[in-house]
């Protein structure tokens, strides 16, 4: 997969804002700038998690933008979309179903992790930077845990938790081929404008190192 589908990453959540649910959030990150979109929402059941995921894909695709759903495999390959899991699912299993083409995100929390993930057929793995009330039962790793997973692998590595514009940069030098938010985006006071400014960064970052 192209890396540069992973530079700025949001995952959908509901309950930040009242009224703003998954669709808010995904349109306000695609008109923001977004490169990727996760659709998760373990609260729907998979009707509703396959209605609202075909509506999703589509804007993405019209926008240019990777449509990842979380967990929910079967979902992801009946609307055409990349998947992503983590450690309590089996990677090699989620490739089978979705097939050769769809992406395939990993989360991992170790070299070994990554490393696992990448034979079972991954194309990007995840790891929580900083501890987040999003995802209470994820293992933050630090910056430090981060660069050492990246230097482990050749996939490309987004970093998530805990990251907003102001530690964007922090990510990006550890490694990391993009940023992945929540709470950032899903609970900003304006989440299209906090998009395009978490765009602003990695862009500006980019620009630095070149």
């Amino acid at each position: 997969m192209d890396p540069r589908s992973l530079r700025v990453y949001v995952l959908t959540s509901r309950g930040f804002v009242a009224g703003r649910g998954h669709r808010e959030i995904a349109e306000a990150a695609i008109a923001g700038g977004a490169t990727a979109v996760q659709l998760r929402a373990p609260e729907l059941g998979d009707g509703k998690l396959t209605e609202l995921a075909t509506e999703i894909a589509g804007r993405c695709r019209a926008a240019g933008v990777l449509f990842v759903v979380n967990d929910r495999v079967a979902v992801a390959a009946r609307v055409g979309a990349g998947a992503h899991v983590g450690q309590g699912d089996d990677p090699g299993s989620a490739r089978a179903s979705l097939g050769a083409d769809p992406v395939l995100g990993v989360s991992v929390s170790t070299a070994q992790e990554a490393r696992t993930a990448d034979a079972a057929g991954a194309d990007y793995l995840g790891v929580t930077v900083w501890a987040t009330p999003t995802k209470a039962d994820a293992e933050p790793r630090g910056l430090e845990g981060l660069r050492e997973i990246v230097g482990s692998t050749a996939l490309p590595v987004v970093g998530i938790g805990g990251i907003h514009a102001a530690n964007a940069r922090d990510v990006l030098d550890a490694g990391a081929a993009g940023i992945c938010v929540v709470s950032a985006v899903g609970a900003a006071p304006d989440p299209e404008h906090a998009t395009r400014a978490l765009v602003e960064v990695v862009d500006g970052w980019e620009e630095g190192v070149r």
